[in-house]
């Protein structure tokens, strides 16, 4: 078991430094690219997306990434102004998608939680860890953006800061969003005990 685990901790780390390599490569001669048609830099801009997406993902899958950030980071401190962000974004649309799309399946929702106390610690964890993967390729991402305003892809960039923005900070909202609500119920079990 324990081999296992090492060997996927290597893997991950390999992929990640992979996607590392390939983002490099890609960014480097970006100013050289002739991308004229709407569709190819859609492409690429999605491209841009996972590679950098994915190097935080698998990082994250390999090692605790998430405690990087102070628990102070995670707690959420104004409710009401992430409640109003939340419904003027419309994040409540993306995750009713996510849950018919992505997260259909009952048996992959219980992963992250089952429905029971000691379920609520490990949802806290999950939701902490995806938004640290998500909100890292947020900020490269939108550096990433600027940097293409520099080399004259326009187009590319707007595509890039959509991707970035549906694929990394909604996801980041939604994480918020779950820890307000599972900080509630701590909160009740705590009154209860």
């Amino acid at each position: 078991m324990m081999g296992t685990t090492v060997i996927r901790k290597i893997l991950l780390s390999l992929a990640s430094i992979f996607l590392v390599w390939q983002s490099y490569g890609l960014l480097r001669h970006i100013d050289q690219a002739e991308i004229s048609h709407w569709g190819l830099s859609l492409f690429i801009a999605w491209v841009i997306n996972m590679f950098i997406t994915g190097i935080f993902a698998f990082s994250g899958f390999a090692f605790p990434t998430q405690r990087l950030l102070p628990d102070t980071y995670y707690a959420i401190h104004h409710p009401q102004r992430l409640k109003k962000i939340y419904r003027t974004l419309g994040v409540d649309r993306f995750r009713k998608l996510l849950l018919a799309t992505l997260w259909r399946g009952k048996k992959q929702r219980k992963k992250y939680f089952d429905g029971t106390k000691a379920g609520i610690t490990h949802l806290e964890e999950q939701s902490t860890k995806s938004e640290f993967g998500h909100l890292i390729p947020f900020v490269v991402l939108s550096l990433v953006s600027i940097y293409l305003i520099f080399v004259d892809q326009i187009q590319l960039r707007i595509f890039t800061l959509l991707f970035n923005i549906l694929g990394n900070l909604y996801p980041v909202l939604l994480q918020r969003h779950h820890r307000m609500r599972i900080q509630v119920l701590k909160k009740r079990f705590e009154r209860k005990v």
